[in-house]
């Protein structure tokens, strides 16, 4: 039997990623809501999605759950814990998995479904919230055909670049690592850029401007960068766009599966320890721009926002 063109879709985690992915899909497909802060749920119900209390509630009905929380742990409690999805789901739905957990998390997690008859895609996804709201993300994916193609009408919403790196769950995984490291590289490198333009007494609002559209231009420099100067002026601090503690727990997975593998990445692990020690300052809920105060702190005065 072919899926359904307009598959009923649950929503759960309605995060930095997963509020404009839902705002992303509703109107387009039967959209159910379900996040632990009831006003996210309301925001979305207001614009004619169903406001789920549990999990459980918000798949009742599901073909496809695009789960958009934060860590393992998380994905563990949503669809595990007590009200979780997969007590409710039917055989033959399909959980999209797009949070970055690592690939032996997502292909346990895809087992374990696989014993409910419930599908796994392995989608984490990439591009920030501006592109998840307007249905412009990478996704790279790690799932068999049934699943995919199930899945498909989901994901052709969600993404402008959707890439099928392999048959199996945990091989999406994989890529969003390599994509993390690299992302994760340049952060922590425009950092160090615009410290060492502080101590020089550059001005690095004109660094950024003027190198981000050279050879030394990246992406993250020209978009963490502005924000990272933003970090030093006297009106509020940068909005959090993606949490510092994200590249936290995202380096740790990209270090340890590269251990696993034998590969070195000495590039990777300094940028791990200086999220770490951002962390460590307390800076875990902030924007990551806001990393570029351990290399550079801010002046005396303008401390302790």
């Amino acid at each position: 039997m072919s899926p359904h063109p307009r598959p009923h879709t649950a929503v759960i985690g309605l995060g930095a990623m997963g509020l404009p992915m839902a705002r992303c899909l509703n109107g387009e497909l039967p959209v159910s809501v379900y996040d632990i802060a009831p006003d996210r749920r309301s925001a979305l119900a207001a614009e004619g999605a169903r406001d789920a209390a549990s999990p459980a509630e918000a798949v009742r009905e599901a073909d496809v759950v695009v789960l958009a929380v934060r860590d393992q742990a998380q994905v563990e409690g949503a669809l595990f814990g007590e009200n979780g999805a997969a007590e409710v789901l039917r055989p033959g739905a399909v959980v999209i998995l797009t949070s970055t957990v690592g690939p032996e998390a997502a292909r346990t997690t895809a087992l374990r479904l696989a014993e409910r008859g419930v599908l796994t895609v392995d989608a984490p996804v990439s591009g920030g919230p501006v592109r998840a709201g307007n249905g412009d993300l990478l996704i790279v994916v790690g799932a068999e055909d049934l699943a995919l193609k199930t899945a498909r009408p989901v994901l052709d919403l969600l993404a402008s670049t959707l890439t099928v790196v392999g048959p199996r769950p945990g091989d999406g995984q994989a890529m969003k690592a390599v994509n993390q490291l690299l992302a994760g590289v340049h952060i922590a490198a425009a950092a160090e850029a615009i410290a060492l333009a502080r101590g020089l007494g550059l001005d690095p609002g004109t660094v950024v401007d003027s190198l981000k559209h050279g050879a030394a231009g990246s992406f993250m420099f020209a978009d963490r960068g502005p924000r990272m100067v933003q970090t030093y002026d006297d009106g509020p601090a940068p909005e959090v766009k993606s949490r510092l503690d994200i590249f936290v727990k995202d380096m740790g997975i990209v270090t340890g599966i590269a251990k696993d593998a034998h590969v070195p990445v000495p590039l990777a692990a300094a940028a791990e320890q200086l999220y770490l020690l951002g962390e460590r300052a307390g800076l875990g809920a902030r924007d990551d721009s806001s990393v570029v105060t351990v290399l550079s702190p801010r002046s005396p005065e303008g401390e302790g926002r």
